[in-house]
């Protein structure tokens, strides 16, 4: 695998004099800075119009080609803007870039998302299962199939015990998922949708009235489970606002609730892998990552779950 070489500030400022003949801002080249959050791409702000992306390896290219198709397809589905591409190529050999136009707004980790944002919420939940399974698949979009939460359970069991002998986290909490519960909670066949796979907090832009502006990132998506951006979503603003935009959006008890326990046992995994030295990202955002997750719903006295049909693709 080709591995790019670490871009400097003056091989993206050279890169995008060439783009922005217009405004190269000056002698000095426009003003480029490293965007500071999430460590998987090399992302970089260019003045305050503009991001430029580049690709680390040729995985990563090719995820970026076909990230460019998939935008235009969701676009005319999503109440939510999707970033619009005003140049791309390559940078070196084999690896991409993209030149995006930016959205305005924060992100889900500086803002609190409003009621009115949840609905902006519940309407990109509506627009990606409205997206043609098999026009996304055309274009390279994968399919992916559910993952089984009993086997999630199992792995979060030990990492909620490690969490206790630190005082991270009550593992008695966990046990509220049985594995009957678990089985319960199983993706039904027959609800396969496109799914964006990457919804955490730096991926949606929010204002500061807390309306959700635009969805960044689209390199991730597959067709699978939608209740993984559900999770997806708790993880991002809070179990509350996920199963809430979620219901606005026609989801059942048993999506929100699966997608609610996949980030639930996802959460406690990781902030156990941070703590071992497994996972690079900051302790404070998994630790309100946890406490997102975890938030108490009133969903959770439901006893009953009601059979959810679905005329979508099978997982």
């Amino acid at each position: 695998m080709t591995q790019a070489p670490t871009p400097t500030a003056d091989t993206v400022r050279r890169l995008v004099r060439s783009l922005l003949k217009e405004s190269a801002g000056g002698a000095s080249g426009p003003d480029v800075r490293p965007v500071a959050e999430g460590g998987e791409h090399f992302t970089w702000w260019v003045g305050t119009r503009h991001v430029l992306r580049l690709a680390r390896d040729r995985e990563d290219a090719a995820r970026r080609r076909r990230e460019l198709r998939l935008r235009d397809l969701v676009r005319p589905h999503l109440p939510v803007t999707v970033p619009t591409s005003v140049a791309h190529g390559e940078w070196a050999p084999g690896l991409t870039y993209t030149l995006d136009t930016a959205i305005p707004g924060g992100t889900a980790e500086e803002h609190d998302v409003s009621a009115v944002g949840e609905a902006d919420l519940a309407g990109l939940l509506t627009g990606l299962r409205e997206v043609p399974v098999r026009q996304a698949e055309t274009l390279g979009v994968p399919r992916t199939p559910p993952r089984s939460l009993e086997a999630l359970r199992r792995m979060a069991v030990p990492a909620a015990g490690r969490l206790a002998a630190d005082d991270e986290f009550d593992p008695a909490r966990l046990l509220q998922l049985t594995p009957p519960g678990a089985a319960q909670l199983a993706a039904q066949p027959g609800t396969a949708v496109l799914t964006h796979h990457d919804l955490k907090g730096e991926h949606l832009v929010v204002s500061a009235d807390g309306r959700v502006r635009g969805v960044l990132d689209w390199t991730g998506t597959v067709v699978g489970d939608p209740a993984e951006d559900i999770a997806g979503l708790a993880v991002a603003v809070g179990s509350g606002a996920a199963v809430r935009a979620a219901t606005l959006a026609g989801y059942g008890a048993r999506p929100c609730l699966r997608g609610l326990w996949l980030a639930r046992c996802d959460t406690v995994i990781r902030l156990t892998d941070g703590l071992e030295g497994r996972d690079d990202r900051p302790l404070p955002l998994l630790r309100t990552q946890l406490r997102r997750a975890w938030e108490a719903i009133l969903l959770e006295r439901v006893t009953e779950l009601r059979e959810d049909t679905e005329d979508d693709e099978e997982l």
